[in-house]
């Protein structure tokens, strides 16, 4: 079972990709389920097919689906919320405020992703394409889990604190609203289950998430973010797709000559930063990208080498650690890396690691941004950087 999340700074065609991915996969014999997780909705439009809050058909061995986030909200939160209302309202919280501060942060991205994890567990389907929100809220999918399970863990306890005794008897004692049976149990199967799920599927190796770039220095810059953070919570891409990228029949036209030149340099650096990740070109296409027959099109375009739901990298990844004590460690694999000619410095916000021959800028998640570099040292196949609120100590070429 493979689940593939596609996602992307806004406008730069995720959900045409993701939709034309998931054509390609059914017509090559997948049972196959693209979700639209955004809450603008535009798969729909991109497949020419009214969806709706339940997989329908869309061709063979092909579903879709544009999840309710306000529904599956009151399926998986209503109970807990609707208590959380009444305790505010009882410390006079006008109504509309106390509704809006129930909500636990984020939880329209965890529930869609509630509702993405059952269509996976329900073994109707060999891939589930994921059409993500913009980067900032598909980074919020990918990491909410293990944050909310955090605050559930705290709220969880406060909750049974209040009802340390009988709640029928608590009642007659103390005039705050008391939870009802249904509020704990919902804590604990968010808690306990749906929310660990969740972070295993997202770790699994069965996961991966694709970014989707155009040639442009704003898009890139952002999906380096994305690669890094996403890495900070142990959640795996194995594929960036280079889309829109100028057909070779225009360097006969002098307009487009330099354009696509300059296009064919910002290749060949996605190539270089996202490393070892496979980049997947995607030309420019003549008209829009809509309907079966277009995206079926484009999809053979994409995947002329692979297959939809291969595991396109599996190499070792950069990846952030919180420290016990405190700050964070980035872990850069260097296979084939020694002391010599080894250089490690922080400029602004990428962490840049030099070997003599190779040189890679490492774009830093926002909580290790602010931090300073106080050591690099090397650990059989990997560098070590650490990062604290400390003045920087000498490191391995450090400055």
């Amino acid at each position: 079972m493979r689940l593939v999340l596609y996602t992307g700074k806004g406008g730069v065609g995720k959900t045409t990709t993701a939709a034309a991915a998931a054509v390609c996969a059914a017509e090559r014999g997948r049972r196959t389920l693209v979700a639209s997780a955004d809450s603008a909705h535009s798969l729909g439009d991109v497949l020419e097919h009214r969806l709706g809050a339940e997989p329908s058909a869309i061709a063979p061995r092909l579903h879709a689906v544009e999840i309710d986030a306000r529904s599956e909200t009151a399926r998986h939160w209503g109970r807990i919320q609707d208590y959380l209302v009444s305790m505010f309202l009882y410390q006079g919280i006008e109504a509309v405020v106390a509704e809006e501060l129930a909500l636990l942060p984020g939880a329209e991205e965890i529930v869609t992703l509630l509702a993405v994890e059952q269509f996976v567990e329900s073994g109707e389907y060999d891939l589930v394409i994921v059409d993500c929100a913009p980067t900032d809220a598909a980074l919020r999918l990918a990491t909410l889990p293990e944050v909310a399970r955090g605050m559930l863990h705290v709220v969880l306890p406060a909750l049974e604190a209040l009802s340390g005794i009988a709640v029928p008897v608590a009642r007659r004692l103390v005039s705050i609203p008391l939870p009802e049976a249904g509020v704990f149990e919902d804590v604990e199967e968010l808690i306990y289950r749906r929310f660990a799920a969740l972070q295993r599927r997202l770790t699994d190796p069965g996961t991966s998430v694709r970014l989707v770039v155009t040639p442009e220095r704003m898009v890139i810059d952002e999906a380096r973010r994305a690669h890094t953070e996403l890495s900070l919570f142990e959640v795996h891409c194995d594929a960036v797709v280079l889309n829109r990228l100028l057909p070779p029949e225009a360097e006969e036209v002098a307009f487009f000559r330099s354009w696509r030149r300059r296009e064919e340099e910002r290749h060949r650096e996605v190539e270089a930063l996202f490393a070892p990740l496979p980049v997947l070109p995607a030309p420019l296409q003549d008209d829009e990208v809509t309907g079966l027959a277009r995206l079926a099109r484009h999809g053979a375009i994409l995947f002329a080498d692979c297959e939809p739901d291969d595991v396109l990298s599996t190499g070792a990844r950069v990846r952030f650690e919180r420290e016990p004590a405190g700050g964070y460690r980035a872990v850069v694999p260097l296979p084939c890396g020694g002391r010599e000619g080894l250089d490690v410095v922080k400029i602004d916000d990428d962490l840049v690691v030099s070997t003599g021959a190779r040189r890679r800028a490492i774009r830093l998640p926002r909580r290790v941004a602010p931090l300073a570099l106080a050591e690099a040292r090397l650990d059989e196949k990997s560098l070590i950087v650490r990062f604290t609120r400390r003045p920087a100590e000498s490191g391995i070429g450090t400055r």
